[in-house]
C-alpha cells in the first residue's frame, strides 16, 4: 500500500458519476502566497464520496469530543494549538 501526504485539494470535478480530486502540496510560502504543486489525484464514485464524507465527519466530531479540535464562535472547527511533527 502506498501512503501519500497531501496538504489539500486544488480541484474537484465530477464526470460521468466519478468524482475526481487533484491533490496538492504546499512547497513553500513567500510573502503570503503559497507555492502549490500537484502530487496526485484521487477518483471515487459518488456513493464512495458520500461514505467518505460521513466517515470524515465522524472522525472530526470525535476529535472535537476528545478535545483535539474545538469549535469557534461561528461553529467552525479549528485546531488552535495543533503542531504537526
Amino acid at each position: 500500500m502506498m501512503t501519500s501526504y497531501v496538504d489539500g485539494i486544488a480541484n474537484i470535478t465530477m464526470i460521468d458519476g466519478i468524482v475526481r480530486f487533484d491533490l496538492v502540496n504546499i512547497s513553500q510560502i513567500e510573502k503570503d502566497k503559497a507555492n502549490i504543486r500537484p502530487v496526485g489525484s484521487l477518483a471515487m464514485s459518488l456513493p464512495a464520496l458520500l461514505r467518505t464524507y460521513e466517515q470524515l465527519t465522524q472522525a472530526v466530531n470525535k476529535m472535537v469530543a476528545d478535545g483535539i479540535l474545538k469549535r469557534n464562535e461561528d461553529q467552525q472547527i479549528v485546531a488552535e494549538d495543533y503542531k504537526a511533527g
